[in-house]
């Protein structure tokens, strides 16, 4: 059995169920649209947060964590053009590979940080610590245009790295939430040409993202959320 828990809104998890979609597998949706107590999260993860991932007997939490597991346990890839990475870093470029993603992991948490205090009504201009997260994302967004060799691929030459689907997971986290924060995509039109063919790519269809905040209870078909207090 394999089942996957996570948050309607969270990049990371929108992440996870893209690459279990890329390797063509099934498994059980266990989402929240609502966060839980921390008790009740607990008894799936100490770090009380999501997603975390059953396979069998096998637990795991922290999405990079995950992916790896999946990328190396399931070797077989469906036929796609280009076809899913073989690993999540290279043999041959170990530590490159590791630091992207570290950076673009780094990208997700404060752009998530970002979100979190908006809701708590802390705004950059009056907050240091939130500043300098939105601060952060242009300047990631800066070295990761200059690690791409041109605009018709990612940062693995001739298929689709973890790398790239966690980068698109949490930009478009960032433009489809309402948190006043403008990436001005079009000053790295590497990235903006990776993030908009892989938007074309079945498993990113089947898994779009959905902004939340406080008050959301479901969404429309379209992705429209609704809000308890407009239910009749």
């Amino acid at each position: 059995m394999r089942a996957l828990l996570f948050t309607t809104g969270s990049p990371f998890a929108r992440a996870v169920r893209i690459v279990l979609d890329e390797l063509g597998l099934d498994f059980e949706r266990r989402e929240e649209i609502t966060t839980p107590s921390a008790e009740e999260r607990a008894a799936a993860t100490p770090t009380l947060q999501v997603p975390t991932f059953w396979d069998g007997d096998q637990t795991l939490w922290e999405s990079g964590t995950i992916v790896e597991y999946l990328l190396s346990t399931y070797r077989t890839r469906p036929a796609t053009e280009p076809p899913l990475a073989m690993h999540t870093f290279r043999p041959a470029s170990e530590w490159q590979d590791k630091l992207t993603f570290s950076t673009i992991q780094t990208f997700g948490n404060a752009a998530t940080i970002v979100s979190q205090m908006k809701w708590s009504g802390v705004d950059a201009t009056n907050n240091a610590h939130m500043k300098r997260s939105v601060e952060k994302l242009s300047h990631i967004l800066g070295w990761l245009e200059d690690q791409l060799n041109d605009t018709t691929g990612g940062f693995q030459p001739d298929c689709v790295s973890i790398q790239d689907i966690f980068l698109a997971a949490h930009v478009r986290f960032v433009q489809n939430r309402p948190l006043g924060v403008d990436l001005l995509l079009g000053q790295y039109p590497k990235l903006e040409a990776l993030l908009n063919g892989l938007d074309d790519r079945a498993s990113f269809k089947a898994n779009p993202i959905w902004w939340w905040e406080p008050g959301v209870v479901g969404y429309q078909p379209d992705g429209t959320p609704i809000f308890k207090n407009k239910i009749n």
